[in-house]
Parts: C-alpha cells; structure tokens; sequence
C-alpha cells in the first residue's frame, strides 16, 4: 500500500512540475487568435467655429452654396454636392441629419475626385437619405434610407419622420463598411468581394468606376431639396 502512494505521489509531483510549462507553450497560440484591438484617433469637427473650412465644392472651389449658422449645415438645393478637403480611409463619422417632406440627399464615402469623374456619385458609396414614405416615386428597399444606394437594402432600418433629426453612424475598417442608424446597424458590406461586386453589376453603377478603393473625400449630397446637418464629426482608426 505504502508502495503505491509513492508512485502516486511523484506522479503529482511531475504533473506540478510540467504544468507551468504547459501553460506557457499554450499562451502564444491563444494570444495570437485573439484579434488587434482598434485604436482610434482624436474626433475632428468637420463643422468647427461654425465654418465650411473643411469643405468644397466637388470638382470646384472654396465658395460652395451652403451655410452653417448656429452649428447646423444647410442648402436650400440645387447648389451642388461638397466634399472634404482631406481624403479618408479608415474611419469613424458621426452626423446628424434631418430633410424636410419628399426630400433627398446621402453621405458618401471614398468618393475620388477627378475631373474624369463628373459626379461625385459616380464613384463614391452612399448612404442614403430619404423620405421614404412621402417621395414621390416608388422606392426599392435598395433605396430607402440607410441602403447602399441603389445596391444594398438595410436590414430594419427605421429612420425617424421628414421634419425630425436623425443619426448616422458610417464605419470603414479595410474597406469593411458599416451603417448605422438612430444607434441600430442596419448594413454591412466588404469592397471588393465578388458578392459586392454582383450586386453593383445589377446597379446603375455597373459601368461606373464605383466603389474601386477603400479611400476618398467624404461627401455630401444636395438632390435639389432642402437639407440639414449637425455635430458632423469623424477619428481615424488605426
């Protein structure tokens, strides 16, 4: 009997010997699966000191047609779509928008500013803004707002009513995009993915150089009607 608890005993004192070991052999491969946390740069106002500073007109100069008073961006329509100075790949962009009965507008991302380009929409993803309920055509679910216009319909997205504010939310990560709305995500897409890329082929963007790069000018549609945006804002991720 005295026999057997020895044995016993230097089993366990081999198995406390060897567990520290084992742990530490483990640990790299754990830490590696697990995946690099984002960090996130500093929140730039894209409306600071109630200025268009940061903006142009697309393929035009400083002088673009909208106003800013009292923090709030506005066009009473039909002057032009505006774009920021600085291009953008990896981000986070908050805004807050409202449009009035039977309006339309969007935010775009990777938008590529060229002479070539004669529209901003030409190559540029947009998230669209619109009264679903009020416009005066009939709209596809790829058009209703928080959709990749023309492209992809967002997944329950419930905007509040023509007249009231409105929060959008757009995150890129590697071409990894994300909508947001009133703080629910309602889409998500890759650029360049062969699923992506059928679904723009079915678009009125499929002979358009449209959503070929993950970086580009943030813009901002005027469709002709009068709209509002507040606390624009946008932080890099690295």
């Amino acid at each position: 009997m005295n026999y057997k608890l020895k044995i016993i005993g230097s089993l366990l004192s081999c198995a406390v010997l060897f567990a520290p070991a084992i742990a530490a052999a483990a640990s790299p491969a754990e830490s590696s699966s697990q995946p690099k946390p984002q960090q996130k740069g500093k929140w730039i106002n894209l409306l600071a000191n109630n200025s268009l500073s940061a903006w142009h007109k697309y393929l035009g100069g400083a002088e673009t047609g909208w106003q800013v008073e009292n923090g709030i961006l506005s066009t009473p329509g039909k002057q032009g779509d505006i774009v920021t100075n600085q291009d953008f790949s990896n981000f986070e962009l908050e805004v807050e928008w409202k449009i009035q009965t039977k309006g339309n507008s969007g935010i775009f991302i990777y938008v590529v500013e060229k002479p070539e380009n004669k529209y901003m929409y030409q190559t540029g993803p947009e998230f669209q803004i619109i009264d679903n309920i009020n416009y005066p055509q009939q709209l596809t679910e790829q058009q209703k707002t928080g959709a990749l216009s023309d492209v992809v319909a967002p997944n329950n997205a419930k905007p509040k009513p023509a007249g009231q504010w409105n929060k959008t939310r757009i995150v890129s990560n590697n071409g990894q995009v994300q909508h947001w709305l009133n703080g629910k995500l309602i889409l998500e897409y890759q650029v360049g993915t062969a699923a992506l890329n059928q679904q723009i082929a079915a678009s009125k963007f499929a002979q358009l150089p449209y959503a070929k790069t993950t970086s580009g000018k943030i813009g901002i549609q005027d469709h002709g009607d009068p709209v509002y945006f507040k606390n624009i804002r946008i932080r890099e991720i690295k």
